[in-house]
């Protein structure tokens, strides 16, 4: 049992004592959060603003576990490791950190000297050790705590943090460069609970001026940073838009800066015959696909839910899908894993076939004692993902086949997350961006038990395959692993993938920096973006 009133007292005990000793000796500690934010150049005279339709869940790293909340958190608060601009190897952020023996069981992190938040509050070990146990505490069921599953303990020697795990998972260094892995301050953040979304703090490089919920956030330089991010903006501001079509019209008249997510291809094409706008393609593995939850899925029994859910794997057309729906900006997908990782096979095109085949989903119809046609509401959603004209043609396919009957359900994104969790969508559209760009991070969050997502879906041997490939550095066993792996949830079927694609923006303007930002990563970094 952790002594929590305790635990609380620590951090601010030391506090205490620093002020005292500051106040009476004016020690080089004391002046290193200034002295360091005097010493970094000061960023040009500069305003960004960036619309876009995405709604955060959480500005708490304790209460988020999506994309337009991560990009706050990327921004506000620092991580241990984080990727640079355009590559996959780690480097220091908050600390320099290593493998300690030669299993991957023990990660041995080390805070960088001159790290503050932006109250001016030092980033300590024990910040450290109080943000993953806090996040473990909270365990909020839109936060990411399962990505912390492996975490046996966390510990502070003075500003050394040690990770024990429970078993070697050499893609923990990858987790601690995700918005789970956001370092708060111990004295401002309650441990039980979220803070709320204005009141925010971290050690990032930008600090969170102010905020109103689905409207504008305003973010200007933390004045203690002491990262190694040069900032190209003196302030960037996210508008919420209401809709993609406002969105168009803002960046097209230069409201704004930057139109980010999500604009559909036809908007897209417009665009680029705009004048004055220019749209970047950047490298990226996001995805869309279908969830059954087992739970309240059509079906009287697991052989007929089974059934039903290869049926929709048979039928499903992706090709018609990306070259109908997305106009070729996104590429059919046969596996939950991006042909662009290391891992992926096409195991849905290895046994569903390439082509839709009606005739087999109704065999293995008939052969479970489903009667059709199956009715059943797919659910999407209508400002995250903007997925009315997808969700629209998979209801045609799946109609047009005699097999089905789908009526078509939404919500706003806020609504639509919560529900999905909540056993209350039979079967719905969900989309996924990388924490981290590794084929793990596309099979431990879906197919572990219980997965993030509460679909009521467990395999064991699924589970075996997924800490086979997380307990080794060596190629060929992840490989062999996760091939297995995929075969098996492809025959399973729980989800369904539809398809892959990159990251597309368009900007008004001058503005720099955006191609740069825009890799597999999906770090949104607002210190890149400028104008020349």
């Amino acid at each position: 049992m952790i002594d929590l009133p305790a635990k609380k007292r620590g951090p601010q005990l030391a506090r205490a004592l620093t002020g005292i000793v500051a106040a009476a000796l004016v020690t080089p500690m004391a002046l290193a959060g200034p002295a360091a934010a005097s010493a970094r150049p000061k960023p040009p005279n500069v305003t960004v603003i960036m619309g876009t339709t995405d709604r955060i869940v959480s500005a708490d790293p304790a209460g988020s576990y999506d994309l337009p909340s991560w990009t706050i958190v990327w921004n506000v608060y620092q991580t241990l490791v984080k990727y640079p601009p355009g590559s996959t190897k780690i480097v220091p952020d908050a600390a320099t950190c290593h493998w300690q023996g030669s299993g991957a069981t023990v990660y041995v992190c080390t805070l960088l000297p001159h790290q503050f938040f932006s109250n001016g509050d030092p980033v300590t070990g024990q910040d450290v050790v109080y943000s993953f146990e806090r996040v473990l505490k909270i365990n909020s069921p839109n936060g990411a705590a399962v990505l912390l599953a492996p975490m046996k303990s966390v510990k502070a020697s003075g500003n050394t943090v040690t990770f024990t795990l429970k078993y070697n998972d050499a893609t923990w260094p990858d987790v601690l460069t995700t918005g789970v892995g956001g370092i708060v301050d111990a004295k401002v953040f309650p441990f039980d609970k979220l803070q709320p979304d204005a009141q925010i703090i971290g050690s990032g490089p930008y600090e969170l001026h102010s905020y109103t919920p689905n409207q504008l956030a305003v973010f200007t330089p933390n004045p203690y940073y002491g990262g190694n991010d040069v900032l190209k903006n003196k302030e960037f501001i996210i508008r919420y838009e209401e809709s993609a079509t406002t969105l168009v019209s803002d960046v097209q008249s230069g409201a704004v800066d930057i139109a980010y997510r999500e604009l559909t291809p036809t908007q897209l094409t417009a665009l680029k015959r705009s004048k004055g706008v220019t749209v970047v393609k950047g490298q990226g593995i996001e995805i869309r696909y279908l969830v059954f939850n087992l739970k309240v899925m059509p079906g009287s029994n697991p052989a007929q839910k089974l059934a039903i859910r290869q049926a929709v794997a048979y039928v499903l057309n992706r090709q018609d899908i990306a070259t109908n729906i997305y106009h070729g900006i996104v590429s059919p997908l046969y596996s939950i894993i991006p042909n662009a990782l290391p891992g992926h096979i096409d195991s849905f095109r290895l046994v569903y076939g390439s082509a839709p085949n009606v005739a087999k989903a109704k065999k293995v119809l008939e052969a479970a004692g489903v009667q059709v046609p199956v009715k059943f509401t797919l659910w999407y959603n209508t400002n995250h993902y903007q997925d009315a004209d997808l969700a629209t043609e998979l209801q045609r396919q799946l109609n047009a086949s005699g097999l089905f009957n789908v009526s078509l359900s939404s919500a706003e994104w806020t609504t639509y997350d919560k529900s999905a969790t909540t056993d209350q969508y039979p079967v719905y559209l969900f989309g996924w961006f990388p924490d981290y760009p590794d084929a793990d991070d596309y099979t431990s969050p879906f197919y572990s038990c219980p997965p993030f997502m509460v679909d009521h879906y467990c395999n064991a041997t699924v589970v075996k395959d997924i800490a086979k490939e997380e307990g080794s550095t060596v190629p060929a066993v992840r490989d062999a692993a996760f091939r297995q792996l995929q075969l098996q949830t492809a025959k399973d079927a729980p989800l369904v993938p539809i398809w892959q694609g990159g990251q597309v923006a368009a900007s008004h303007g001058p503005v720099t920096g955006l191609k740069q930002t825009l890799d597999p990563s999906y770090i949104f970094r607002f210190w890149l973006i400028g104008k020349s």
